[in-house]
This record gives structure tokens, sequence and C-alpha cells, in this order.
């Protein structure tokens, strides 16, 4: 994905910045399309959040049961990214992309009409997994749909504000839904995306798989799902009981037993389902790690900033949701404006300074106190960080697939996603637990803010340093270069 694919070797004094492509009518539907499965998808991460209570009462579940609401969506998404951006890649990404739509629909459709806690949670649970299969393919597509170069920035660029953006709506529309109908409408809405998008997708999308179509890398597959699955659950459970339980500790030695055990499988394997020699490019490893930080540091923001404004300033949840509305529109700002500054000053500088950004705005916050102030100060904190936080989706997205052959996008874009979902799924266990269990809520809030702060800044100087001396990256043209041995 690069911004300019014309090697070049010394800048111009002055650069111009490169005009916004235009894209066809066809070329907007299918980014259309793909994007509205991408926005869904990140609806669905947030839109449940503030119906859990409600949804609880009316299907007979326990306080400690529903974290499951959550975490049976979570589990399958984030596992099985791997495995279905690889069978993408073998089988046909269409053809993926189009099944996960129809699970996904047909799973919201079933969690709509849920009549008891099992249904509702078998519903949960097939979105995941139809999650999974959208986000690989759907990047892969718009990846080789789009050629490097302007097009494709702008086609990420949009898909990264969606994607940005659905996180924020979700939270904003499940208050409004819940209070106007029903916690039922948050999942018959995600139905009626799936009922939108599944029409139009077999008539625009192109297929696309990897010339060859060597044998899947079963025991690939099995070590890195299981794995993944047990590091979700680990987290995810500890988020909510912490760390001392026995299925917690059990669980997380086995999912990285499961991880190492991938790698040694993956080394040895023909037809890998991870190309090791990939995850050794610069780009790939500097990349990602900039994209884990900034996926999980700033879902934890959200998350302490929500508990700050609803338990010590007494926002309603409807008022805490017009703050990240705020937040949503201003990266819908962000998003129309990225590629053009990473057409200016190159991905690496605009990941670099990005993540800079985020953790500087961070640290603001730490001047929160229990006026009405603070609330204007949330606001614009948070909003801004949001803004520095989309920049860095976007340039983290270029950097690890840029560069990449299309017959290996699904894995790249497997990686890009699967740093998203990870990413958004260890911040809060890792950091939020400390405020839901400190004896002063503030001072909780204030010591997971400095912790994130402190892990995004230094995130920004380890990609930095990583990604230094690679011109291309500099310049705004990324290539894939493998990591040179120390």
């Amino acid at each position: 994905m690069a911004i300019d694919t014309t090697p070049t070797t010394t800048p111009a004094p002055v650069a111009a910045e490169p005009s916004a492509p235009r894209l066809s009518a066809r070329d907007r539907l299918v980014l259309f399309v793909l994007c509205a499965a991408q926005f869904m998808v990140a609806l669905d991460f947030s839109v449940l959040n503030v119906a859990l209570p409600v949804l609880g009462a009316d299907l007979g579940m326990s306080t400690s049961a529903l974290q499951w609401a959550v975490t049976a969506f979570a589990l399958p998404s984030g596992g099985f990214l791997l495995l279905f951006g690889r069978m993408g890649d073998l089988y046909g990404r269409r053809r993926i992309f189009l099944a996960g739509l129809a699970l996904f629909g047909a799973a919201s459709l079933l969690a709509t009409l849920a009549w008891d806690p099992a249904s509702f949670l078998a519903g949960r649970a097939l979105q995941g997994l139809g999650a999974a299969a959208i986000v690989p393919t759907g990047m892969s597509l718009l990846t080789t749909t789009f050629p490097e170069g302007p097009a494709r920035d702008r086609a990420l660029g949009i898909s990264g504000t969606l994607l940005s953006l659905g996180f924020t709506v979700g939270m904003v529309a499940g208050g409004v839904l819940t209070d106007l109908l029903s916690w039922r409408s948050t999942m018959g809405l995600l139905a009626l995306f799936a009922l939108v998008v599944l029409p139009l997708a077999p008539r625009l999308l192109p297929e696309s798989r990897t010339p060859e179509r060597p044998r899947l890398d079963v025991p690939g597959a099995v070590t890195v799902t299981g794995g993944l699955l047990s590091l979700i659950y680990a987290l995810t459970t500890a988020a909510e009981h912490g760390f001392g339980r026995t299925d917690v500790l059990v669980t997380l030695a086995a999912g990285l037993l499961l991880l190492a055990a991938f790698v040694a499988v993956e080394s040895r394997s023909a037809a890998p389902l991870v190309s090791l020699p990939m995850l050794r490019r610069r780009t790939v490893a500097w990349g990602n790690l900039g994209g884990l930080v900034t996926f999980s540091m700033m879902s934890t923001v959200v998350f302490v900033l929500t508990l700050y404004l609803q338990e010590i300033l007494h926002l309603s949840a409807f008022e805490t949701g017009l703050v990240f509305g705020v937040q949503g529109v201003l990266s819908v700002v962000a998003g129309s404006y990225a590629p053009r500054v990473i057409g200016r000053f190159g991905a690496r500088r605009t990941l670099v300074g990005s993540l800079a950004g985020q953790g500087a705005l961070g640290l603001s916050l730490l001047a929160l106190g229990e006026g009405g102030w603070s609330v204007v100060l949330a606001t614009a904190a948070v909003s801004l960080a949001s803004m520095c936080h989309l920049g860095a989706i976007i340039s983290y997205g270029l950097t690890v697939t840029s560069g990449v052959p299309d017959e290996e996008q699904g894995l790249a874009t497997g990686l890009v996603t699967s740093t998203q979902q990870v990413g958004i799924t260890v911040g809060i266990p890792l950091l939020g637990v400390l405020a839901t269990t400190a004896p002063d809520l503030r001072s909780g809030v204030h010591t997971v803010l400095v912790l994130d702060a402190v892990i995004v800044l230094a995130a920004a100087v380890l990609v930095a340093v990583g990604l230094r001396g690679n011109r291309a990256v500099a310049s705004g043209t990324v290539e894939a270069e493998p990591l040179r041995a120390r």
C-alpha cells in the first residue's frame, strides 16, 4: 500500500500534495460494500454495551454471566481471523467474505429473537465467527481491488475512518435504541446492515485467490486458533474477575504454549499459515507493534473515561455517549485528511507522530477534576487523541501491507486485523482492571492514564528507531524490508 510507487532518491524541495484520486461509480460501490461490512462489525463491538443490564433482566442472565455477551463474540472473532484470512487466499476471498456476511446476518437475527441465554449466546458466538471471516477477507478484497498508490490510500483512509467511527457510533446508538425500543433493536440493526450489503456483494466484488493451491496448514491452524482462543478467554475473563482465578491462569498458560507450538510448526511447514519471513520484515514487525499499541491503549482510555464520566462526574449514559459522539465526528475529519498527511510526510513519520500525539493527549487527561470544565477537557482530549489514533490506524495498515504480493494479501491483512482484535481485547484487561479494582476510582483512573501514555510514547520511540533508515517508509513508499539480525 504505497503512497508513491516510483522510487525516489532525494525528496523534492517542495513536494506537491498528490491530488485525491477520482473513483469510478463501480469503485465507489465496491468501497461502499466493503466499508459497510467493516463498519457493521465495528458497530457490533460496542452497540450492546449500554444495553447489557436491560438484556440481563429480560433474559434472566445474572450480572456475572453478562460478560459472556461480550466474550462469546470476542472469542471466535479474534481466534479464527488468521485461519479465515488464509482460507480466503486459498479458496477465494469473495467466497469466504460472502459466507461470513451471510452467517453474521443470520446470527444477528438469532440474537434479536433470542428466547433464553443459550440462544442469545449462540447468536453472539456465530456473529463472532462471521466477523472473523468478513474482516480479513474484506480487507484483502480492498487491497487487491484498489492498486497501490493514492487510490488504495484513499480507500484505506475511508475504511479506517469507518472502523473507528463504528465503535463510537455503537456506544451512542446502543443507548438511544435501548431507551427508545429495546435491547433487541441493537442486534436487529446489525441484521439490517447485513441484509442491505449481502445482495450487492456478489455482483460487485471480484473473486481473487492465490494462483497456486497449496494444502491448508492444518497443524498451524489448530495451534494458532487454539492459542488465540485461550488468550482471549483468559484476558476477557480477567477483566471481570482478575488474574487470580484458576481458569484464567490455565488458559493463559495454554495460550502461550500453543502459540509457541505454532511458531515451531510454521518454521517446518512447506505451506505455512503464517510466513515467518514475513514477520521478520521490518515494516510488518514494527507496523504491527504500532497497531497493537494504538488499539489497546485507545480502548483503555475510552473504558476508563466512560467510568470517570458516569461514576465521578455523574453523566447519564446518553450524555456520555454524546461525548464520544464528538470523538466520532472528529474521527471522520481525521480520516479524510490522513491520506494527505501520509502523502506529505510518509507512513513512518505519520505513524510515529500519531502515536506521540495520542500519548501526549492521554497525559493531558490527568488534569481531570470533578467540576463541569472536566467534561470539556475530556471531550476535547479524547477527540483529538482519536484523531491521532486514526492516523496511526491508517499509517500502520499501509506500513504492514504495502509491498506484499497479492497472493499473500490475505495473510498480511489477517495480521493487521488480528492486531486490531487482540489490541481491543487486551487493553482493558491489562490496564482497565487497575481502575475498577482501585480503592479510589479517581486515583485508579489516573494510574491507568499514566501507564497508558507511557506505553504509547515508548511505542512511538521503538517504531521510529525500528523503521529508521528505511527510505521507502520515510518517503511514503512502503516496501517490505526484512529485519536485520542484531
